[in-house]
């Protein structure tokens, strides 16, 4: 029977050693799995909510594009191609506290074109939903929700006070409740401290995740987050070693500002307990080729096979 896991002790090791038994917890309870996702910002901007660190919210005057649905033809190539690019899901993501009951019904012939049509597996981050809408969005195809916490429960008011940490809890449940998985991380680098990541983390043990997307904040000119320090490589590297420790089973997923934040130590970033990317660039920032980061994945499933 494994034993229980002392935090404060892990919290007292050498980034070494932490990064160390980190990546021995998800060879043995992953293997040499590295998962890819893709996303598109299938609606974007004029968003209701203040998230500090968010382009796309109405309450700050950003350069972020704004449009509507984008239609089925369009999504469906970029299904298309994030199939091609070596993705095995591909994810909607809409802004706004929530989806319109015409955008749901959209979103509802989309999903079942993807599955139909591409074959991909087909994840969405629609804002607040409850289990009515969520439900629809299974029997169409949806295989898994994203949601994220953002930062510890804590901390949250200080991001955001347009919703809270319980409306978002609430999503999550709703969704697990139709029987969806839930991916489900937040953002390093708002301002939070070492214990407010941790109290995230045991949050989505807590609530039985699935995916754990982590974000490095990209300070963007208009948001209440411009300006903000960078976080330091040591730092950002130690919470993603605790996170795998704390998450065996999760798959640790690098999303936006991996390619700045980390640079030439993204490498480490796997071998220290993340196994998964997400490829192609994110709701408004562009990142690495697919090409560039599906070499990059083979690399390290060569090294993790070392």
């Amino acid at each position: 029977m494994d034993q229980p896991l002392d935090i404060t002790d892990l919290q007292a090791l050498p980034l070494a050693e932490l990064m160390r038994q980190a990546l021995a917890t998800k060879l043995a309870h992953r293997g040499t799995a590295f998962s890819l996702c893709s996303i598109i910002n299938a609606k974007s901007g004029r968003c209701s909510e203040d998230c500090h660190f968010c382009a796309q919210s109405a309450h700050y005057q950003t350069e972020a594009p704004v449009y509507p649905l984008l239609d089925k033809a369009r999504i469906l190539a970029a299904a298309h191609e994030a199939l091609k690019n070596g993705a095995s899901r591909f994810s909607l993501v809409t802004s706004g506290r929530g989806l319109a009951s015409d955008d749901l019904l959209q979103v509802l012939k989309i999903i079942r074109a993807i599955r139909e049509e591409v074959g991909i597996k087909v994840c969405a981050s629609l804002g607040i939903l409850g289990e009515a809408e969520l439900g629809r969005l299974k029997e169409a195809g949806l295989s898994r929700y994203h949601h994220n916490l953002e930062t510890s429960r804590e901390f949250f008011p200080r991001i955001c006070t347009t919703h809270s940490f319980a409306d978002r809890v609430a999503t999550i449940k709703a969704a697990q409740a139709v029987g969806l998985e839930v991916c489900s991380g937040g953002i390093f680098g708002l301002g939070e401290s070492e214990a407010d990541r941790l109290s995230m983390a045991m949050s989505l043990v807590e609530y039985g995740i699935d995916s754990v997307p982590l974000n490095i904040l990209i300070p963007l000119a208009g948001t209440p987050c411009a300006g903000f320090p960078p976080l330091g490589i040591t730092e950002i590297l130690r919470a993603i070693a605790l996170y795998r420790l704390i998450l065996p089973q999760a798959a640790i997923r690098l999303a936006a500002g991996r390619e700045s934040a980390l640079a030439d130590f993204l490498s480490s970033a796997f071998m220290g307990g993340a196994d998964g990317m997400m490829i192609g660039g994110y709701l408004t920032q562009r990142g690495r080729s697919p090409k560039a980061d599906l070499q990059f994945a083979e690399k390290i499933r060569e090294l993790w096979s070392i």
